[in-house]
């Protein structure tokens, strides 16, 4: 599962993630691990990146991404599982773990691991993650 911070790290270029962000993704595109998104983290992502890019250029972005990551669907069971968990205090960090969770992922790669210490998916700085797969990237 690739946390929405990942994908803006990604797309708006951010120094000091940005080559992190990138070996992730293509680690992804070229079929070497498989990686997912959150449904919800589109929308964000689309939202975050207005002051980088027009409307045009997000889109595209976006469907790029798509194109080789799972999309997992947000629905009424996740939304009322997410809203009856008191464990976590951010329902959005809920919702990337419960989709985590349908998508039988190994990690949630995210910069704000803290976030998921509650989550049944182990939350991975992408840093650490890229050291667990050094034969793939």
């Amino acid at each position: 599962m690739i946390d929405t911070n990942i994908l803006v790290d990604f797309a708006a270029e951010r120094k000091s993630y940005f080559e992190s962000a990138s070996k992730i993704l293509d680690l992804c595109a070229s079929e070497k691990i498989d990686g997912c998104i959150a449904a919800h983290s589109i929308m964000n992502a689309f939202y975050i990146l207005r002051k980088d890019y027009s409307v045009d250029q997000r889109r595209q972005i976006l469907k790029e991404l798509c194109s080789f990551l799972s999309v997992i669907n947000i629905d009424d069971i996740k939304i009322l599982s997410s809203l009856d968990n008191f464990e976590f205090t951010d329902i959005e960090d809920c919702l990337q773990a419960e989709c985590a969770k349908e998508f039988s992922a190994d990690y949630i790669v995210t910069k704000n691991v803290k976030d998921f210490q509650n989550s049944m998916i182990k939350p991975i700085l992408p840093d650490d993650f890229l050291k667990k797969f050094p034969e793939k990237s």
